[in-house]
């Protein structure tokens, strides 16, 4: 199977610009690990859609997740560039969908839009947003997944729900991809969220890199195709890694095999210290993802 991959770029979330002082500079180092990512062999780049840093919220920098893509996308002329995942909560669907379609101009039709219910509770009551239980945050979600995909489809879009209303929206241009922005969910919820993949996504992200949870949510997202008569094999399949950096090569392409052979055909990598040091990308570049061409 031909295994496609893309790796994060250093954002901040994850505390991985402390030790560079200036905000400037921090940003061109994020700007310069996706520019090498843009040379090859990656298919992709990724951005986290939050505003505090993990494991808890410090006083550091963390770069907000669509205007850091806008840039990006011109800094940049051919990986595709994703969001994982962007927040339901942070931006009014109809808002997002015309954040999105603007984008994929920019990019020249290479974004992936990605979105998800949210979970950063913190991060959502610091910024005053209403932070709801799970069942009214998927709710939320699913209204927001038909939404964009109306914004993205419809020339004057109508939808009246629970959470959420459109009347008629303008969304032009609606991208530069054909037939619209390649549209990511994530989360391996398996009654909403694998349902609404098999309904509207072009692809999901499950399992964060263990193969017995891809399995099974992969058999759950095929189940879900097969009762809806989608084509379950042309959705993306995708999960992340955490890469550790005492880990050879050989142990890289074991663990991204045994993703594969679970089902996963997409691999995004989160390289620590990339901020500071490119050379364990390169070798990832160079050693495994050729590897699964």
């Amino acid at each position: 199977m031909s295994v496609r991959f893309g790796v994060f770029v250093p954002q901040g979330w994850k505390m991985d610009l402390v030790e560079i002082a200036d905000p400037i500079e921090q940003f061109e180092a994020m700007t310069a690990v996706a520019k090498l990512a843009d040379a090859g062999p990656w298919d992709s780049i990724w951005l986290y859609d939050h505003f505090h840093t993990v494991p808890e919220p410090t006083m550091n920098t963390t770069f907000e997740c669509w205007t850091a893509t806008a840039a990006l996308a011109r800094d940049t002329s051919r990986v595709n560039i994703g969001q994982m995942v962007g927040c339901n909560g942070y931006r009014n669907p109809s808002l997002y969908a015309k954040i999105a379609s603007t984008v994929d101009v920019a990019s020249h039709g290479r974004l992936y839009a990605g979105l998800g219910a949210g979970w950063y509770e913190h991060e959502w009551k610091a910024y005053g947003y209403r932070w709801t239980d799970v069942p009214e945050r998927m709710a939320e979600f699913r209204e927001a997944v038909e939404i964009v995909t109306k914004m993205w489809t419809e020339d004057r879009p109508v939808f009246h729900g629970k959470h959420y209303t459109i009347d008629q929206p303008i969304n032009e241009p609606k991208g530069a991809r054909t037939p619209h922005p390649s549209f990511w969910l994530g989360g391996g919820g398996e009654k909403v969220t694998l349902k609404l993949v098999a309904q509207y996504a072009d692809a999901c992200n499950v399992g964060a890199g263990d193969p017995d949870v891809i399995r099974h949510k992969l058999a759950v997202l095929r189940e879900h195709c097969d009762r809806l008569g989608r084509d379950y094999d042309r959705i993306i399949k995708s999960t992340n890694f955490d890469i550790d950096l005492k880990h050879s090569s050989a142990e890289n392409i074991a663990m991204v095999e045994r993703a594969v052979e679970a089902g996963a055909d997409y691999v995004n990598f989160y390289v620590p210290r990339v901020a500071y040091d490119h050379e364990p990308m390169l070798r990832l570049a160079e050693e495994v993802v050729p590897q699964f061409g």
